[in-house]
This record gives C-alpha cells, structure tokens and sequence, in this order.
C-alpha cells in the first residue's frame, strides 16, 4: 500500500453502516457479539457464543422479535433515499434485508449521526405507512460502522452491501450472440 492510497481528509470517503432488526441478535448467539457496556474497543475480544445467557437476553424481550417483509423492506430503503437526498449523505449502496440492514454512505461528519438519522426516518416512515404500533421495537440498539479510507475500501463495501448477502439485485441476461452480457 503506498502513501497514495490513503484519503488526507479529516473525514473518511465512506461508511459502512449496519444496524439490526430488534431481537435478532442477541448477546450469546453463536455469531458472536460485542459488550454492550462500553468496551466495544476495536481489536478487543467478542462475547464468546454463549446459550444460556442467548436464552437470558431472549427471556429479557419485551416484545417478539422484529422482521421486515417485502413490502417493509422497500419502504425502509425508500426511506433511507429519501433521508440521504434531502441531508445531502451520498449512499453509495444499500440492502435492506429481513433482519438488518447494510448502507455505504458518504458524508463529512461521524458515522453515528448518519445511522442515527437513517434509523429514525426508517423507523417514522414504518409506523406512518406501515402502522407498525407506536410501542414496537423495530431495531435493536446501537450499529455497527466501519471507516472506508481508500477508494479500494469503498468498492469492496459497496461489493459485499450489493453482492455479498445471499442473492443479486439485478438479472444478467446473456445478448444474441451469447459472448456478451448486460444488467437490467
């Protein structure tokens, strides 16, 4: 990596943020998980998969856990749009998934005001159109985000928000002459 690769700005060209449906990941699970009481430290170790205390976080719910269909999907990556256009975030992709969500945005401040607005305008368009009760938890606390410092960074986020989970958002169908092909 040479000095060239690295963004002089005070600021990082992007962020990746991720934050998750409520109850869908639950300290214990054998995803792993981080502390919860402030000693998210990079580096520092996971929470260890742990089934009593999943089942002690679980007991500890107020509410079922909270999945997004179809329909609310679309209207949470809607919304996410709409934020992002009227703060001037420049999302440079997202994928809205049954249980999280994954958005790679650029903007000059700290990632936590952008997942904090992404999350509440979210959150108010699902009760406003999706009349999801007032009460009811949506997503989990806190998020996850990473600093992308290099152009390279930036493509491989928006390559695993786009490509890495599971399915593809587009169709690629192959032209006449069957050596070519092109995205819809």
């Amino acid at each position: 990596m040479t000095d060239e690769d690295w963004n002089e700005n005070p600021f990082p060209l992007a962020y990746l943020i991720t934050f998750r449906t409520y109850g869908t990941w639950l300290h214990g699970d054998k995803r792993y998980s981080v502390d919860s009481h402030g000693k998210n430290i990079y580096g520092a170790p996971k929470i260890a998969p742990d089934t009593t205390l999943e089942q002690l976080r679980r007991q500890k719910m107020k509410q079922k856990q909270f999945l997004l269909d179809e329909r609310a999907r679309r209207m949470v990556e809607d919304a996410i749009k709409d934020i992002c256009a009227q703060r001037g975030y420049f999302l440079q992709a997202i994928n809205v998934r049954s249980n999280h969500v994954h958005a790679v945005v650029s903007a000059p401040m700290k990632p936590e005001r952008i997942a904090n607005a992404l999350k509440a305008y979210s959150t108010k368009r699902l009760k406003k159109e999706f009349q999801v009760m007032s009460d009811d938890k949506i997503w989990s606390r806190g998020r996850s985000r990473r600093y992308l410092w290099t152009a390279r960074h930036v493509a491989l986020a928006i390559e695993y928000v786009l490509y890495g989970q599971g399915d593809v958002p587009f169709v690629i169908e192959e032209l006449e002459t069957g050596s070519e092909t092109r995205t819809k």
